[in-house]
């Protein structure tokens, strides 16, 4: 009995559900290796707990680091499952499924989460409103990082001399991308220390209303190493078991990559965004759901280009198919408008997630 009180003290009861499940789906995942479609979807499954479960450990961390190093920590961290699939997926060969994934996950943040988050938080709160300032530099840094990731594949477009050298124009612009990504996490961390209003009140009710479940540190930093080797080992039976679900469902690399990799890959920045705007932290919200594209394209995409000679097969470039450059571009310009004004409401969420569910149909077939 003193043991159990005190496991409640340390967990909370979503904690310990959190935790079993992770264990569950982890062991399912290594137990179902029978079948086309179960393995894929029982290791699916793992996956998007396992990142669940990173994203709660980094929360653990929150009053140790501040709230800046978080934010940046939370979405490299819940990035971490998709850069495992795509690496074993480049070692597959699969370079559709991986091309596709990483614009899929700008897609899936942009639109559907954010569109998801807007829609619940409204519903609850009315019309949320958030820092226009901050959306406005994070968005505009979007941009400018998925324009320059988009450069090779232009060049290939238009048939410019560079068009032969796509695999070190690749490189070039991963290295051009991560200096990017270095020299934007103090201004990141700066602004991140100025709490808005929505996350003054939000210190203000949990001090009214007590301190939840905190983990020591040794307990937050082994679970993140914990989760962190958990996902790596699943991520690798994910993708054994990709290949043999989309030919027996008929879905195409494109479609596995866009939707089904980047939504699993995404559970943390799914469940926090739409959990913190359905508490009306519209601000915090807005801050998860947008760091995690960004560091997509100033991180994970580069990551892959410059590791690909270390994995295997092909080097993989930043030549993407010319829907994918379309549909990615058009969504940012779409976002960064709806956001400008510093405020929304279910309908706009609503379209964004309807444009979402479009582009993922448009991908069905290939």
């Amino acid at each position: 009995m003193t043991a159990l009180t005190g496991i409640t003290r340390v967990f909370s009861r979503s904690d310990l559900i959190l935790i079993g499940l992770a264990g569950a789906t982890t062991v399912a995942a290594v137990v179902v290796r029978s079948g086309s479609v179960a393995p894929f979807v029982v290791s699916a499954a793992a996956v998007a707990v396992l990142a669940a479960l990173v994203g709660r450990a980094v929360d653990h961390l929150a009053d140790r680091l501040g709230a800046g190093a978080v934010g940046v920590l939370q979405s490299a961290l819940g990035n971490l499952p998709e850069l495992f699939i795509s690496i074993f997926a480049l070692k597959a060969g699969l370079t559709t499924v991986v091309t596709s994934a990483i614009i899929g996950s700008i897609l899936a943040n942009l639109l559907l989460v954010l569109g998801l988050s807007f829609s619940v938080g409204s519903a609850r709160n009315g019309v949320l409103r958030f820092s226009s300032q901050r959306a406005r530099l994070i968005m505009g840094l979007m941009i400018l990082s998925v324009a320059s990731m988009l450069i090779p594949s232009l060049a290939s477009y238009v048939h410019s001399p560079a068009s032969g050298h796509e695999v070190g124009l690749s490189r070039i612009t991963a290295v051009v991308l991560l200096v990017v990504f270095a020299l934007s996490i103090p201004a990141s961390l700066r602004r991140d220390l100025e709490p808005t209003s929505s996350e003054q009140a939000c210190e203000a009710k949990q001090e009214e209303t007590g301190p939840d479940n905190h983990w020591p540190l040794w307990l937050a930093v082994g679970m993140l190493a914990v989760t962190g080797l958990g996902a790596a080992y699943v991520s690798d039976l994910f993708v054994d078991a990709l290949t043999p679900a989309m030919t027996s469902l008929h879905i195409s690399q494109a479609f596995s990559g866009l939707v089904i990799v980047a939504i699993a890959g995404n559970a943390v920045e799914n469940a926090v965004g739409v959990k913190l705007a359905w508490q009306n932290q519209a601000d915090h919200a807005l801050s998860v759901i947008l760091n995690s594209p960004l560091q997509i394209a100033l991180v994970l995409a580069p990551v892959l280009v410059l590791a690909s000679p270390l994995i295997g097969g092909a080097p993989f470039t930043l030549v993407f198919a010319p829907m994918l450059v379309s549909t990615v571009g058009i969504a940012t310009l779409a976002v960064l408008y709806l956001i400008s004004d510093g405020e929304s409401d279910w309908l706009e969420g609503s379209a964004m997630v309807g444009l979402y569910v479009l582009v993922a149909t448009a991908f069905w077939w290939g």
